[in-house]
């Protein structure tokens, strides 16, 4: 993560430039705070991850079981782990459940990021559609205060100015799905 000395500097030209640099620097904040706040065992776990999830870790595991077959099948009876090697699926077993655990793990800290950013998401959309739903509020109260306008009914915006309720929203979100998933009606014809 880069530190937050080194932010975007908006220039004179681009006047979007500030608060898409705001924007940029919030959502980094959100990844490095984190990133920060990772424990010891989550260094190390991640650390390991990074190190083994690298191409050059398979094609030394590849070269090495390679090597220990090769060894142990040219030893003959002196060999030390002598085919079908149990030794070498034992090490395989106990990598392959390392390597789980260490996915599982990641995969964890990854999805509690995600989570904070969906929740984020949600509460910036729900932000947003409030003060939508005000400007829209405000503008039909400057159409109806104004001489110069004429006063009518716009429906549409009366519409757009209620706001949204959520619990209803999901309720629609799931009974289209629900809609979604039933098979499609045939029409039995003759």
């Amino acid at each position: 993560m880069e530190s937050s000395d080194k932010r975007a500097t908006p220039t004179n030209s681009d006047p979007t430039s500030s608060h898409v640099a705001e924007t940029v620097d919030a959502v980094a904040n959100l990844h490095a705070q984190h990133h920060l706040r990772r424990t010891v065992v989550e260094k190390v776990i991640d650390s390991w991850t990074s190190l083994l999830s690298r191409p050059i870790c398979l094609a030394l595991l590849f070269l090495g079981v390679a090597t220990w077959i090769a060894i142990n099948t040219l030893s003959g009876y002196s060999a030390i782990d002598p085919p079908p090697f149990p030794w070498l699926f034992g090490v395989l077993t106990l990598l392959s459940l390392t390597m789980g655990v260490l996915i599982l793990s990641t995969q964890r800290r990854a999805d509690a990021l995600a989570e904070l950013r969906e929740r984020l998401t949600l509460n910036l959309a729900t932000l947003t559609e409030r003060k939508v739903t005000k400007v829209i509020e405000l503008l039909e109260e400057l159409r109806r205060d104004s001489p110069n306008i004429e006063n009518r009914i716009d429906l549409e915006a009366k519409q757009m100015a209620a706001r949204a309720q959520p619990g209803e929203v999901l309720g629609e979100i799931a009974e289209m799905h629900e809609e979604s998933l039933k098979p499609p009606k045939t029409t039995n014809e003759p």
